[in-house]
């Protein structure tokens, strides 16, 4: 875990040079301050208010331990194994079998589950998921995707004006300049995307070894896996209006990518995450 975190630190700090170093060929303090601002207001909004809005979106609604007593004090016991405060619980209404948490911070935080998932997984599995979703409350991974959203939101925006950068050089370097402020703003958006989601990558790797350790057994969420693997192959999401929140699921909803596709999964593949878990199994005792 602490190797990833290191990893992603390195991500970040990759974002905010890419960032950097557009600013310095733009030459224009004010235009990469525009599109700082305009990324950073974007993902501020949505920092405080994904929750909300993702939730609105797929038509979730919100259980207690009268409506849905299985999955409402499933989550309570292992946010108490978790030392986390109890988060607020809510039934998506879809056949494929998916979850995701949402929230800014562990005390504003919710565990969203498919209706799918709690009739097609056994109690240990729907544990293993659970516990997987409130392995990313507690590692705040929510902040961590937010800060990398606002530096690609940022380097997509002042991208648009590189094009134009080499216009306000001097005349000796404005054909070097221009040509290869063109060639950033190519790149720039697609090196940021590609670091974003590696960033979201590695919080799900993090996320499944949090959650076998909070589900208390390491092989509930690799046997959940292969299930959530065959299932959202075979069943699709009907609300397909939001692929932007793939991102936040267990398993990519709209899954399907392959080849060097691959290189824009907003997950791991499901064999890597599985064979991980199977690793601390055989570590922990438990094969």
């Amino acid at each position: 875990m602490f190797m990833n975190s290191i990893k992603t630190g390195f991500l970040m700090f990759g974002l905010v040079f890419l960032f950097t170093f557009i600013g310095g060929l733009l030459g224009n303090q004010d235009g990469a301050l525009i599109g700082l601002l305009i990324a950073g207001a974007m993902s501020f909004y949505s920092y405080w208010f994904s929750d909300k809005m993702v939730i609105k979106a797929y038509r979730a609604q919100e259980v207690d331990a009268t409506t849905n007593p299985r999955l409402y004090n499933l989550v309570k016991r292992l946010s108490q194994n978790a030392d986390l405060p109890m988060p607020k619980v809510y039934i998506i209404p879809e056949r494929q079998p998916n979850a995701f948490a949402t929230g800014r911070n562990p005390n504003h935080a919710a565990v969203a589950c498919t209706q799918g998932l709690l009739d097609l997984m056994s109690d240990n599995e729907l544990a293993g998921v659970v516990a997987h979703e409130l392995g990313h409350v507690k590692h705040r991974d929510i902040l961590i995707s937010t800060i990398a959203a606002t530096f690609a939101g940022a380097i997509a925006n002042i991208s648009r004006f590189l094009p134009y950068a080499g216009r306000s050089n001097n005349r000796d370097n404005r054909n070097n300049n221009g040509g290869l402020a063109i060639l950033m703003a190519l790149l720039a958006p697609l090196a940021a995307s590609v670091i974003q989601m590696t960033i979201s990558r590695r919080r799900e790797f993090m996320a499944d070894r949090a959650g076998a350790e909070i589900s208390g057994n390491p092989l509930y969420l690799r046997d959940a896996l292969g299930k959530l693997e065959e299932y959202s192959q075979r069943i699709s999401m009907s609300n397909t209006r939001n692929p932007s929140t793939a991102h936040m699921f267990i398993v990519n909803p709209f899954a399907g990518l392959r080849g060097i596709q691959n290189l824009f999964r907003t997950h791991p593949s499901t064999y890597d995450r599985m064979r991980e878990l199977e690793k601390l199994a055989i570590e922990k005792g438990y094969m």
